[in-house]
């Protein structure tokens, strides 16, 4: 699984120009199943994804794909995880990478 952050750059302030397509790039990542939540990094810093079942490589394609990343609004980093204890409630997290 991988954790995304999206950390707010310099071109912050273009970032409601392009709000739409950026919702709608999250829309589909958890329409695919790929997302499996979208939050804010506080305070006003940027956002945060928690992806599974896709590959490193395919995720960094997808990632491109966001218009805040293409915008430069943010910088994305993307950190890969594999858990070793989970809650009974995430244990399907275990086997995907």
């Amino acid at each position: 699984m991988f954790i995304v952050l999206l950390r707010f750059s310099d071109n912050k302030p273009q970032a409601s120009h392009f709000i739409d397509g950026h919702n709608a790039w999250i829309k589909r990542g958890f329409d695919s199943g790929i997302f499996l939540l979208a939050g804010t990094l506080h305070p006003n810093a940027g956002g945060t994804l928690l992806a599974h079942n896709i590959d490193r490589k395919s995720l960094e394609a997808l990632v491109q794909e966001d218009p805040f990343v293409a915008e430069r609004v943010v910088s994305a980093e993307i950190h890969e995880v594999t858990p070793g204890r989970v809650d009974e409630r995430l244990v399907f997290l275990k086997g995907n990478r």
